[in-house]
């Protein structure tokens, strides 16, 4: 391993949760294309990620009324996101401070048996989008909408983001969003999740390690970046010129590429789908035009291929969602697999301990501080 290639194909554990074979991604063995198809919803998922199968008719009915019963965040979590929302944080510092609260606050958060982190696992998954929606309204200046349990885990959000019942395609937009970004493999923050599980710390610092990782750009924040290029390729009004100034001068054009998938990402094509669904015959059709326009031109000149973020970017906007919270719906989604993850290092533990390779100078001779 040299230290230019990040650890890239490197085996680091075993895991049932996920897996990427041949461009294909697939959750405890369901291909990610039979689940979109099949229309899982967001709750289903969580559930096949966490227990490995997926959900009958009254195992799902138990785990959403246990979501749901959970949406609800205290006034004094609230009053810290209000508090930092004026203080024009990065949203995912907010988020990473607001779940690090929700430990302080859980007076069973050093408790690792199984049955206190399935607790605290459903706890986190079901408050970190009121969490979300309440920093985005009130930094806004708007008032926090509170979650209703009568509406399913993306129809909820929604309403709490936008203070009216979506539509059914939006629902199902968002739901898909969600399903597609919940797990995938090893990657970045997944991986520190489970650096931080395997030391048997709580789940709520695990969570929070994942959301520090997820905010770097190199890993997070991709989609929010695409949004920026569309709405200046837009202002500019030549996507071809645009582009190339762009690659002339090196830059990276945001959305296409992957670390993984060489022939394409599974995932794009029913975020591609969605942002057609959403937009054709209306004002936002601009967004999903361009976005083809971009698509095509990297592919014939460049053969990249569109990634996960790229059509989410349109789809997300569309939706209400503010391009400077993207990431959050992404770490939103995100929660389940790392939860997951923590779940299936504890229950295998074994400290993750790399070992580095020094590259650095050797037998040096120590000189006394009066004469350097």
């Amino acid at each position: 391993m040299t230290e230019e290639n990040g650890l890239k194909n490197q085996i680091a554990c075993n895991t049932r949760i996920s897996s990427i074979v041949d461009d294909d991604l697939s959750y405890a063995g369901y291909n990610i294309s039979e689940l979109m198809d099949n229309n899982a919803t967001f709750e289903e998922v969580i559930y096949l990620l966490w227990n490995l199968h997926l959900p009958t008719v009254m195992e799902l009915k138990n785990f959403v009324k246990e979501l749901r019963s959970n949406y609800a965040i205290s006034d004094a979590v609230e009053q810290c996101i209000l508090i930092q929302s004026r203080k024009h944080l990065h949203p995912m510092s907010v988020l990473r401070s607001t779940v690090s609260l929700l430990g302080v606050y859980n007076i069973n958060a050093e408790d690792n048996s199984i049955e206190a982190t399935y607790e605290q696992s459903i706890q986190l998954m079901a408050k970190i989008p009121t969490i979300i929606a309440a920093f985005a309204r009130l930094r806004t200046g708007h008032s926090p909408i509170a979650p209703r349990e009568d509406l399913g885990f993306a129809a909820n959000f929604l309403y709490m983001l936008n203070g009216e019942e979506a539509t059914p395609l939006q629902v199902k937009a968002l739901n898909r969003a969600l399903v597609l970004h919940a797990d995938h493999e090893l990657n970045a923050s997944t991986f520190a999740a489970r650096v931080c599980a395997s030391t048997l710390t709580d789940i709520y610092s695990c969570v929070t390690t994942a959301i520090g990782t997820l905010k770097g750009p190199l890993h997070g924040g991709a989609n929010e970046r695409v949004f920026d290029m569309l709405k200046e390729i837009r202002e500019l009004g030549d996507t071809k010129a645009y582009l190339q100034e762009k690659l002339a001068s090196h830059e990276k054009i945001m959305g296409f590429g992957h670390r993984v998938y060489k022939t394409q990402d599974p995932r794009e094509k029913y975020l591609r789908e969605m942002a057609k669904e959403l937009t054709v015959g209306t004002e936002n059709e601009i967004w999903y035009k361009l976005s083809r326009e971009i698509e095509d031109y990297m592919k014939h000149t460049k053969g990249l291929i569109p990634n996960v973020d790229f059509y989410s970017a349109t789809v997300y906007h569309v939706l209400g969602i503010d391009s400077s919270i993207f990431t959050l719906i992404f770490a939103m989604s995100r929660v389940s697999g790392w939860i997951a993850h923590i779940q299936e290092q504890q229950k295998n533990n074994k400290l993750i301990r790399p070992r580095s390779q020094y590259v650095g100078q050797e037998r040096l001779v120590y000189i006394p501080i009066g004469k350097r």
